[in-house]
C-alpha cells in the first residue's frame, strides 16, 4: 500500500514538474509573442506585417525553405536507397557525412561558404566570370538553408527502410519489374509516412534558420532578409511591436507545421500496428498450414463383410 503511494506521489511530481516546464519554456513565451504582437492594436500589427520589408522577407523565406525541402526529399531518397539497398565499400563513412550539418555550428557553416564562395576564393573569379553571386545574394541564402536542413529526409527514411527489407522488392525484380515500377508500387507505400514526416522536419528547420543565413545574407533589407533575420533588425530597432508581430507569422508557421508532424505520426503509429498485425496473422497460417502438413493422416482399418462373419 506504501508503495502504491509513492510510485503515485512521484509520478504526480514527474507530471507537475514536466507541465510547468513545457509552461515555461513554451507556452509562456508563445502568450507573450502574441500579446506583445497585438500591444498597439491590430491596425498597427497588420501594418507591421503587411510592410513591403515583411512580405519581401516571408517570400525569400518561403523560396529557401521550398528549395530546400525539394533538393532534400531527392538527396534523402537517394542516400536513403542507396545505403539500405546496396552494399559497398564506404557506406559507414557515407552516414556519418549526412550527420555533419547537424554537429556543425550553422554560424561555422556560414564561414565556410564565405571562404569557399567569397572574394579570396579560388572560384571567385569562375562565378564572377560567369555572373553568379553567392555571397551576399539569394543564392548563399537557400545554398545554407539547404545545408543545414538535408539530414532530415534521409535520417528519416533509412530505419524505415532497413525495418523493410529487400524481398518485396527482389521479388518484384525477378517477376520483371522495373526500378521506377518497383519504386512507385513497393518502396514508395512504405515509406510514405517517413518521408512526410521529414518533410515536415525540414521545412520547420528551414523556416527557422538563423545562423548560416545572417552570416550570408550581408542583412540587406529586402533584398536577402529572412524572417528571422528580419525580426531581427526590428528588435535592434527598437520597434518593439512590428518584431513581435513579424514573429507571430513564424509562431503560426510553427504551430501549422506542428500539427502537421502529429498527425503523420498518428498515422504512421496505426499503419505500424496494421502491418504488425498482418504479418502475424500471416505467421500464424503458414505455422498451421506446416502443422497440418507434418500431421499423420488417421487411417480406420476397413474390414470386409467375411471377415466381419468370422468375427461374429
Amino acid at each position: 500500500m506504501n508503495q502504491n503511494k509513492q510510485s503515485g506521489f512521484v509520478k504526480w511530481l514527474l507530471i507537475t514538474i514536466s507541465v510547468l516546464f513545457l509552461f515555461v519554456m513554451l507556452v509562456l513565451p508563445l502568450l507573450v509573442v502574441i500579446t506583445q504582437a497585438f500591444k498597439s492594436g491590430v491596425a498597427a500589427y497588420l501594418k507591421a506585417v503587411t510592410d513591403k520589408y515583411t512580405v519581401r522577407a516571408l517570400l525569400l523565406t518561403l523560396e529557401a525553405t521550398l528549395t530546400a525541402v525539394v533538393v532534400n526529399t531527392i538527396f534523402g531518397l537517394f542516400a536513403a536507397w542507396t545505403i539500405t539497398k546496396f552494399k559497398f565499400k564506404g557506406k559507414k563513412l557515407l552516414t556519418t557525412l549526412i550527420d555533419i550539418p547537424v554537429t556543425v555550428s550553422p554560424v561555422i557553416a556560414g564561414l565556410i561558404f564565405i571562404l569557399l564562395f567569397g572574394r579570396q576564393s579560388v572560384l571567385y573569379p569562375i562565378l564572377k566570370a560567369c555572373h553568379i553571386k553567392v555571397v551576399f545574394a539569394v543564392p548563399g541564402i537557400i545554398l545554407a538553408t539547404v545545408f543545414v536542413t538535408f539530414p532530415f529526409i534521409s535520417r528519416e527514411l533509412i530505419p524505415v527502410l532497413e525495418t523493410e527489407g529487400t524481398d518485396e522488392e527482389e521479388a518484384a525484380a525477378l517477376m520483371g519489374a522495373g526500378a521506377f515500377t518497383i519504386f512507385r508500387k513497393i518502396t514508395l507505400p512504405h515509406i510514405r509516412w517517413a518521408l512526410l514526416y521529414g518533410i515536415v522536419l525540414c521545412t520547420a528547420r528551414a523556416m527557422g534558420e538563423f545562423g548560416a543565413v545572417s552570416v550570408l545574407s550581408g542583412h540587406l533589407r529586402g533584398l536577402t532578409n529572412t524572417l528571422p533575420l528580419h525580426v531581427e533588425i526590428l528588435f535592434n530597432e527598437f520597434q518593439y511591436v512590428p518584431a513581435f508581430a513579424v514573429s507571430s507569422i513564424l509562431v503560426i508557421l510553427a504551430i501549422i507545421l506542428l500539427v502537421m508532424r502529429s498527425v503523420l505520426e498518428h498515422k504512421g503509429r496505426l499503419r505500424k500496428a496494421v502491418i504488425a498485425t498482418v504479418r502475424k496473422r500471416k505467421i500464424m497460417y503458414v505455422e498451421l498450414k506446416d502443422i497440418n502438413k507434418r500431421m499423420p493422416a488417421i487411417r480406420l482399418p476397413i474390414m470386409s463383410a467375411s471377415a466381419l462373419n468370422r468375427a461374429g
